[in-house]
């Protein structure tokens, strides 16, 4: 079959390699423009771009898929079937109709939970046990189109945003090569129930809210690792928090119960955490022995609560 393939993170380029390893013909990646980044703002290829780039694959980026010469440029393929995957662009229904095949999607979330922009730290932040990924037969909505293949994954007590993502983006490269070796497949349609969307991580929502359970703020600091990264404030310097645990405690929320080698007692609403890893803004991460050692914390010291 001739393929294209459209995807821009470390997420699809995994998948990207997985196709080509496998002896599947790519005739055009499309991803999304460079982008400035780095303290100099250079722009940057997109990971998937130098997959395709070092595989000698034509790369299209166009900034929208809605013009009329990017649509032709993609219909001059003759493709069989594009294969999607954290692209971050609309496909519109023009585009949706013109491979033989059509277009198939690889989410990593177990349809209909978590529709969206931001599945993997959706899943953590609501405590759930597991998660998956879908491989889609796409539609114009929203990750509403029928499930091809589907695979769960459990989610471990101490899974970050970042190592989730590294063990759904293994699961979904292996996941659409049994699906390419498989097509023609019987679409199974989506449950109307159980429709929850995973809207985009927003810096906004960082910061550490004491007054919640030490449970929630928990899962809070693994789902924004490693972004926006939970964040909080004492005596006037902004910090981030990067691994915590959930410990027996209590106190005002945001007051610093205790402080030693073994971490940062903090009260919360209900129970208490401690902090295992800290970074001053500007600094590095640094388990919270040796952040300690430069920054003292003392007992009876409050962290801010939002505004």
């Amino acid at each position: 079959m001739k393929l294209i393939f459209a995807g821009t993170p470390e997420f699809a380029a995994q998948a990207l390699r997985a196709i080509l390893a496998a002896g599947h013909q790519v005739e055009l990646v499309l991803t999304q423009p460079d982008r400035p980044s780095g303290r100099g703002m250079a722009l940057h290829a997109s990971p998937v771009k130098e997959v395709a780039l070092a595989g000698g694959i034509e790369v299209f980026q166009p900034p929208t898929l809605r013009d009329a010469v990017a649509q032709e440029h993609i219909r001059s393929v003759g493709a069989d079937l594009m294969i999607v995957a954290a692209y971050g662009l609309i496909l519109p229904q023009s585009v949706l109709d013109m491979p033989r095949l059509g277009c198939i999607n690889i989410h990593a979330s177990l349809l209909p939970r978590w529709r969206g922009a931001a599945p993997i730290q959706r899943a953590i932040l609501a405590g759930d046990k597991e998660t998956g990924v879908c491989i889609m037969q796409m539609e114009a909505g929203l990750d509403t189109g029928p499930v091809l293949l589907s695979r769960a994954l459990a989610i471990s007590k101490d899974d970050t945003a970042a190592s989730l993502h590294d063990k759904l983006a293994a699961v979904g490269a292996d996941l659409v090569i049994e699906a390419l070796e498989k097509l023609p497949l019987s679409p199974s349609p989506q449950p109307e129930a159980g429709v929850i969307y995973a809207a985009k991580i927003e810096k906004s929502e960082a910061g550490l809210d004491w007054r919640l359970p030490a449970a929630q703020l928990e899962r809070q600091i693994r789902a924004f690792n490693p972004f926006p990264g939970a964040s909080t404030g004492l005596s006037g310097v902004n910090l981030k928090v990067w691994r915590a645990a959930v410990v027996p405690g209590s106190g005002l929320p945001g007051e610093v119960v205790s402080a030693d080698r073994n971490g940062v007692v903090v009260a919360c609403g209900e129970g208490a955490l401690l902090l295992l890893e800290l970074q001053k803004a500007g600094g590095k991460r640094m388990p919270v022995t040796q952040f300690l050692a430069g920054s003292p914390i003392q007992a009876g010291e409050t962290f801010g609560l939002p505004a």
